[in-house]
């Protein structure tokens, strides 16, 4: 029985210090998460993410930002129908033709003088005219 009770403590034993084995303690070191403070970048995107998708304030002003930025159908044809006479005056201008373009906005002269081509611009609100002479043209 003595011996019974022998192996049992030492089993005992053994299990014991098998599992206080295992257990080990070491040290708590903080990793911070928000790049801001030391954490990685690559966290950035994803706490911004996490911020907006909590954040419940709404611009009140930003349809209006929006909607006045967007041009319209009308708007855009001007702009390139624009854009595609004043690339065909400076055509002409190669030619030797001079020519003008008048808008809303400005004014555009464009002269040939024998090899030295003047733009006169003219702002039609303010008055202010802007000239660019362009030598050997």
């Amino acid at each position: 029985m003595k011996a019974n009770m022998t192996f049992t403590s030492v089993g005992l034993w053994l299990a014991a210090s098998f599992f206080t084995s295992a257990i080990q303690a070491s040290e708590l070191v903080y990793t911070p998460i928000n790049p801001t403070f030391g954490g990685s970048p690559l966290n950035g995107s994803f706490l911004l993410g996490n911020a907006q998708a909590q954040n419940k304030y709404k611009d009140p002003d930003l349809e209006d930002r929006v909607r006045n930025n967007t041009p319209t159908a009308l708007e855009r044809f001007t702009s390139q129908l624009e854009s595609r006479l004043l690339s065909q005056l400076l055509t002409n201008i190669q030619t030797g033709q001079t020519g003008s373009l008048t808008t809303d906005a400005f004014t555009i002269n464009l002269q040939d003088n024998d090899g030295v081509l003047t733009i006169v611009i003219t702002d039609r609100l303010t008055g202010e005219v802007s000239e660019i002479i362009v030598d050997s043209f």
